[in-house]
């Protein structure tokens, strides 16, 4: 029987692993750290060879090692995975690898009826039971545990939207998951749908080595006002709004937009970054806008991940609009769970920060802090 599970090592994982560490949990002992990747560096291992350490969007230092001054031509991948391998060595954390993990159930099963509050109509444990300890079970065995922090982050949630006609296209399709390099892509004419950070590096890149049509559903908005503390505290509110009430996330250029660097500027002058709007329906040979039909050979989903939380599908935690809805990192509908990594916390800059409050909300719950 463990105190806590944490389940990824990712940003927000690590943080959190080390607060229990650092509180006087021993891993294999009192706390387990879980990661689905083949080593360190979580979701950033994945990212392409051509995303540089200099043109990420923030790399945060996790508490306790600070990151240094890493070369910034150097692949992210690279980088983090050095950097978090690191860490998990200094503070002995011992993550469990690679654990696909399945599901999380409580021990003792369901509860079977649904309760609900008297006069409300609105459910209580939904037949959950609320009280036992809970079961993390995966492809390399299972653990017992009195709590789970969930850190899983969004990586392994492609988000792939529904469009008439996407099934009959005769060219390659892929995500921001599946994205490689540029230079697949030589002599092909490809449509990059999305408008988010991630479709606007990926135009710039593939625009040196071949022909573009850039897709999105609203006309991108690249911001002038400087991106500082107040603005990233505008754009937590946002978020936590939408995730305390149960909402879906917004997607991230939804929440933040997209800064106006002299970069963009100049790709918006060489004709690169601008949007021909959203396309009606995709036909074998390309895609149709209502002015006629552009021919292509690629089209490149950068439309954004969710939060990849279905491990958890067994505890009934969503709202009926799609969400869960959270107080900081705490689940209202169940007191053995814990979101890092979740809503604001998903974003690099929320990431340590709600690792940490999940650490010290799960020792409080145990009785440990």
């Amino acid at each position: 029987m463990y105190d806590v599970v944490v389940i990824g090592a990712g940003q927000a994982g690590l943080s959190a692993a080390h607060h229990l560490r650092r509180r006087g949990l021993v891993p294999g002992v009192d706390m387990v750290v879980l990661d689905s990747g083949d080593g360190p560096g979580g979701a950033w291992r994945e990212r392409w060879d051509s995303l540089t350490l200099g043109a990420a969007h923030g790399i945060h230092d996790l508490p306790g090692l600070p990151l240094g001054d890493p070369d910034p031509a150097e692949p992210a991948s690279a980088v983090v995975s050095r950097y978090y391998g690191a860490y998990e060595e200094r503070f002995g954390l011992d993550v469990v690898r690679p654990v696909r993990v399945r599901d999380v159930r409580p021990l003792v099963g369901e509860a079977g009826d649904e309760v609900v509050e008297g006069g409300t109509g609105e459910v209580v444990d939904r037949g959950v039971d609320r009280t036992s300890p809970l079961v993390v079970s995966s492809d390399a065995g299972s653990w017992t545990t009195r709590t789970v922090v969930s850190a899983t982050g969004t990586w392994t949630r492609p988000h792939w939207p529904a469009y008439p006609g996407r099934e009959t296209f005769l060219g390659r399709q892929l995500h921001t998951h599946d994205f490689v390099s540029a230079e697949e892509f030589r002599g092909k004419h490809v449509v990059v749908v999305g408008g988010g950070a991630s479709a606007v590096q990926f135009l710039l890149q593939i625009a040196e080595v071949t022909t573009t049509t850039w897709v999105t559903r609203r006309p991108p908005v690249f911001d002038v006002r400087s991106f500082d503390q107040e603005w990233g505290r505008d754009v937590e509110r946002r978020v936590v709004e939408r995730t305390s009430a149960g909402l879906q996330t917004l997607s991230v250029v939804g929440a933040t937009g997209l800064a106006l660097t002299p970069v963009y500027q100049q790709g918006i002058d060489d004709g690169v970054l601008v949007s021909r709007g959203m396309f009606t329906r995709i036909t074998p040979a390309g895609v149709v806008f209502e002015d006629g039909e552009v021919q292509a050979d690629v089209i490149l989903w950068a439309t954004g991940f969710k939060p990849a939380v279905d491990h958890l599908a067994p505890l009934r935690l969503r709202e009926p609009s799609g969400g869960i809805a959270t107080d900081g990192v705490h689940v209202p509908r169940d007191p053995r769970v814990f979101l890092a990594g979740y809503g604001a916390g998903a974003s690099t800059i929320g990431a340590t920060r709600t690792g940490r409050a999940a650490a010290l909300a799960a020792l409080e719950r145990v009785g440990r802090r």
